[in-house]
């Protein structure tokens, strides 16, 4: 994979560049930003789900599941470590997604049960629910 290069100037306002694709971050301007494009977490929630959606078609094609498409529903937030019943950590903050999956197609109860089960083993699933090192440095 390729480096994603992202510029800013003075303000919040993005230009990423993701091989020949350019996209733009920003934030709303209830935030100070221009709303000119998808907030940070707005990014992160399409890649939970794009990757999702992906991971289903590949298993439905392998596994000749009829399903017709997908649509993903994600919200985002998060919540105190300590208000956590279920947390290992109690510090600080837990990032929360919740995806709601709307299957397309024909499909048995199985199927639907595996088409889940898939879905929650997306590799950007993987990612966001594995140890994460993030190493930064000066150009």
């Amino acid at each position: 994979m390729g480096a994603v290069v992202v510029r800013a100037g003075a303000s919040f306002h993005n230009e990423i560049e993701a091989g020949r694709h350019r996209l733009t971050a920003d934030e709303p301007a209830s935030a100070g930003g221009a709303d000119a494009g998808p907030t940070p977490y707005d990014f992160l929630s399409a890649a939970l789900g794009s990757c999702t959606s992906m991971t289903l078609h590949v298993v439905a094609v392998r596994e000749k599941i009829p399903l017709e498409g997908a649509e993903i529903h994600i919200t985002n937030d998060r919540m105190y470590a300590k208000d956590c019943a279920d947390c290992t950590n109690s510090t600080g903050y837990i990032h929360r997604f919740d995806v709601r999956i709307k299957l397309l197609g024909n499909l048995t109860d199985a199927q639907r049960d595996r088409l889940l089960a898939v879905a929650r083993r997306c590799p950007v699933a993987k990612t966001l629910t594995s140890e994460i090192r993030i190493e930064e440095s000066l150009l």
